[in-house]
C-alpha cells in the first residue's frame, strides 16, 4: 500500500483518486477550489456505483469505505504530509504548475515521487532542480477508472528505480503503462487522435459528411478492426505492398493542421460546448451525470467483451 496525494480534484483528479483507492492505496485529495473539492466525493461515489454494478469493483465497497480510502483536505501541506507518490492533475497552465511545484518543493517529503498528468505541456522545466531525480509524467485518459492506458515518461534526470517503482505500481493495479523514451506533446494516442480530429473537422467544414455520418464511418469501419488489431497488425493482415502503394499515391493530401474550425467556433458561440451544456455536435437532453453513467456502462460492457475476445496484435506481450 502506498500513500498517494492527488493534487486537483476536477475531471481527472477525483477519478484518479478513485483509481488509486481501488488499487489498494491510501489517498489524500485536494483542490484550490473548495467547491470542486466538495463535489469530488459525490462524483467518486457515482463512478464507484457504476463500477460495482458492472463487476469492475468489489461489491463490498460502500460510500463509507470510499470515504476512508480517499480523504479530502483543503491544505496542500496536510495533503502531501507523508506522501510517497504525488499525482499532479491541475490545469494545463505553465505558471500554475510552476507555482504548485514550488509549493510542493517546500512541503513535500524529500523522497516523494512527482508524477504529472499533463497532456501536452512539458512540465520538467517547471519542477525545481532538487526534485528532478524523482520527477516523471504519468498521463491518464478519461475516464481513468476504465481506460487502462497510462503514458509514462521519465524526467531527463529521473532515477531509473523511481520510474520503475511507479511503472510496477500501475501494472499491479491492472493498468497498461506505456513507457516512452522522451517527452513529445500528446504522446502516442493523443497525437493520433489529434490527426483524426484534424481530418474529420476538415470533412465536416467542407460539407463532405455530417457529424453522425463521420462517427458512423469510425464506429462501424475504422474502430471495429483497430480494437483487436491496432494499426500495424491491421497492416499485416491487409498486406504491406498495399500500404506501400497507398504511401506512393499522390492523389490525397492530408489537411493542414488548423487553429480553428468554422463549425466548431459556431457551436461554441451558440453555447453548445458539450454534454455538460446539454448540446455540442449532438443534442444531449437529460442529466449529464446520467449520460456519463451510461457511457461508463457501455465501456464496461466493451471491456468485458474484449477480455473474452482478446487482441491479435502483440501489444500486451511486447510492452
Amino acid at each position: 500500500m502506498a500513500r498517494v496525494a492527488v493534487i486537483g480534484a476536477g475531471t481527472m483528479g477525483h477519478a484518479l483518486a478513485l483509481v488509486f483507492a481501488l488499487g489498494g492505496h491510501r489517498v489524500r485529495l485536494t483542490d484550490s477550489n473548495p467547491a470542486t473539492l466538495a463535489r469530488a466525493q459525490g462524483l467518486m461515489e457515482t463512478a464507484l456505483a457504476t463500477l460495482i454494478e458492472g463487476g469492475e469493483a468489489p461489491k463490498d465497497w460502500t460510500s463509507g469505505h470510499l470515504a476512508q480510502a480517499v480523504t479530502r483536505h483543503e491544505s496542500l501541506e496536510e495533503t502531501v504530509d507523508g506522501a510517497e507518490l504525488i499525482v499532479e492533475a491541475i490545469i494545463e497552465v505553465p505558471e500554475a504548475k510552476r507555482t504548485l511545484y514550488e509549493r510542493l518543493d517546500a512541503c513535500a517529503p524529500a523522497e516523494a515521487i512527482f508524477a504529472s498528468n499533463t497532456s501536452y505541456l512539458d512540465v520538467f522545466p517547471l519542477i525545481p532542480e532538487r526534485r528532478q531525480a524523482r520527477a516523471m509524467i504519468a498521463h491518464w485518459y478519461t475516464p481513468p477508472y476504465l481506460v487502462d492506458l497510462v503514458d509514462m515518461i521519465p524526467g531527463p534526470r529521473c532515477e531509473t528505480a523511481a520510474f520503475e517503482q511507479v511503472f510496477g505500481l500501475l501494472k499491479a493495479m491492472g493498468k497498461q503503462p506505456l513507457g516512452l523514451k522522451k517527452f513529445v506533446p500528446g504522446y502516442v494516442a493523443n497525437r493520433i487522435q489529434a490527426a483524426i480530429s484534424n481530418e474529420v473537422q476538415s470533412l465536416l467544414d467542407e460539407g463532405v459528411a455530417t457529424a453522425p455520418e463521420i462517427d458512423a464511418a469510425i464506429i462501424h469501419g475504422l474502430a471495429l478492426r483497430l480494437q483487436i488489431l491496432g494499426v500495424y497488425a491491421k497492416a499485416d493482415f491487409t498486406g504491406l505492398p498495399l500500404l506501400q502503394a497507398v504511401a506512393r499515391n499522390k492523389s490525397y493530401t492530408p489537411p493542414e493542421p488548423r487553429e480553428s474550425s468554422p463549425t466548431l467556433d459556431a457551436l461554441i458561440a451558440e453555447g453548445r460546448t458539450g454534454v455538460l451544456a446539454g448540446a455540442g455536435y449532438y443534442d444531449w437532453p437529460g442529466d449529464p451525470a446520467q449520460l456519463f453513467e451510461e457511457r461508463d456502462r457501455r465501456l464496461i460492457a466493451l471491456k468485458r467483451a474484449m477480455r473474452e475476445i482478446g487482441v491479435m496484435a502483440g501489444t500486451e506481450r511486447d510492452l
